[in-house]
């Protein structure tokens, strides 16, 4: 699927299986927006990996 030009909020995106959903959203070409209530470091790792 092709999410260009598309926004996705992933709830809880800093491991598991939200880290994973993101990770794919963002290669899929969305535009993600990461969250995360724990852990502020492996949010950053998400990002990274995104990036």
């Amino acid at each position: 699927m092709d999410f260009t030009n598309k926004t996705v909020l992933v709830t809880g995106s800093s491991r598991g299986i939200g880290k994973a959903i993101a990770v794919a959203f963002g290669r899929a070409g969305a535009r993600v927006v990461l969250n995360a209530s724990r852990s502020k470091d492996q949010l950053e790792e998400t990002k990274k990996e995104m990036e």
